[in-house]
């Protein structure tokens, strides 16, 4: 019990040193052992490397769970050490809706067909994400989040230490320059001084070594930079997986209803102006405009009855409405005379004529007259 006391004691009397020495560089009362520069530089580092692994961290957690109620329930899992339940992604959960609305609806429908091949490629799109979510959170956020609970804590403490040592310091400099001004005035001092340089000389030691200590572990950051390093490489990866897997899904997908839309929507135009340039072995994929369409004329010819070859161009009139400006969008090499070569951000005026594939319009620049195809343009009002 007297040891306890003895130590509580001791302690308290360490703890009001330490304060008291704190207060006094705070106004200037005290000096303070400063350290290196590289010491400086190293420490500087670390907290720049603590700081944005966080927000790095974070980020990345809000981005694979967007919803900020199922990231906190997957935190009290992982704190209580236990295992999270397995979560529908919401790919997978509108296919769910998908696929039940096609066989309320009726699956041989027009509709509920469509619904059950957009609802099956949602479900793999799901599949897809859950497989990046997971791949990401074993890759990449467990090695940060290892790190920040694991290395950056020990750093902390060693930190902590540290400061405490070079207060210590401090202070037994300052109780030592005292004793050495007492021992100026009176020589019974000398004592006191021998006390007090053996004090200093004893905090140095722990300071230095705490101080190599600490070193030690700020230059691992530069490990740890390496290491994080390998898993933004994997996590880029995965990433890159995912999309490739989304891209030839829904690649996979517009084929299917490409296939089927002339029987749904006979002659309409539909496509999408913004959509990527096809590959040069393919068709203009169909695109949404709303470029007016002249009215198809009996006995006009088809693309089924006449070749788009067999347009005269030097025949062909813009019609007295329907003509608009649209900009390119990409470079496009005209595969025939009927054609005309583009270039990427130029001006043209198009129009649609009576039997034209959906997929092209008539396009002119200046004296330059031949068919574009609609994915290659942006149209404008």
């Amino acid at each position: 019990m007297d040891f306890n006391m003895k130590k509580l004691a001791s302690d308290a009397g360490v703890f009001f040193s330490r304060a008291v020495q704190f207060t006094e560089e705070k106004l200037g009362q005290a000096e303070k052992t400063e350290l290196d520069a590289h010491f400086e530089n190293l420490l500087a580092r670390a907290d720049i490397t603590k700081n944005w692994t966080e927000k790095i961290l974070h980020q990345t957690e809000v981005l694979l769970q967007p919803n900020p109620s199922a990231r906190v329930e997957e935190f009290l899992y992982e704190k209580l050490d236990r295992k999270v339940p397995s979560r529908v992604t919401n790919g997978e959960l509108l296919a769910q809706y998908m696929v039940e609305a096609a066989n309320d609806f009726g699956p041989g429908t027009p509709y509920g067909k469509t619904l059950l091949k957009v609802g099956e490629t949602q479900k793999r799109l799901g599949g897809a994400e859950r497989d990046f979510m997971h791949s990401a959170s074993i890759n990449f956020l467990n090695p940060l989040r290892n790190f920040l609970e694991g290395d950056w804590r020990t750093i902390t403490k060693e930190r902590k230490i540290l400061e405490n040592r070079r207060l210590d310091l401090d202070a037994c400099k300052a109780r030592l320059k005292k004793a050495k001004a007492a021992e100026a005035k009176a020589s019974l001092w000398s004592d006191e001084v021998e006390k007090a340089e053996h004090e200093r000389r004893l905090a140095q030691t722990e300071f230095d070594r705490q101080a190599e200590v600490t070193r030690l572990l700020l230059e691992g950051i530069s490990s740890t930079h390496v290491n994080h390093l390998r898993c933004l490489h994997e996590f880029v990866e995965a990433q890159t997986t995912y999309y490739a897997q989304g891209y030839q899904c829904m690649l996979d997908l517009q084929k299917q209803l490409g296939s089927s839309k002339g029987e749904i929507f006979p002659g309409t135009f539909v496509g999408n102006a913004e959509s990527s340039p096809p590959p040069a072995t393919t068709s203009p994929t169909t695109v949404a405009a709303t470029i007016p369409a002249m009215p198809t004329l009996v006995g006009a010819a088809t693309p089924a009855t006449a070749g788009e070859g067999a347009l005269n161009l030097n025949d062909v009139k813009p019609p007295a409405s329907g003509t608009r400006k649209a900009r390119v969008l990409y470079d496009y090499e005209a595969a025939d005379s009927s054609e005309l070569a583009l270039l990427a951000d130029e001006m043209i005026t198009v129009y649609s004529l009576p039997g034209m594939d959906p997929d092209w319009l008539i396009g002119e620049r200046g004296n330059q007259k031949g068919k574009v195809p609609v994915t290659y343009l942006e149209l404008l009002s």
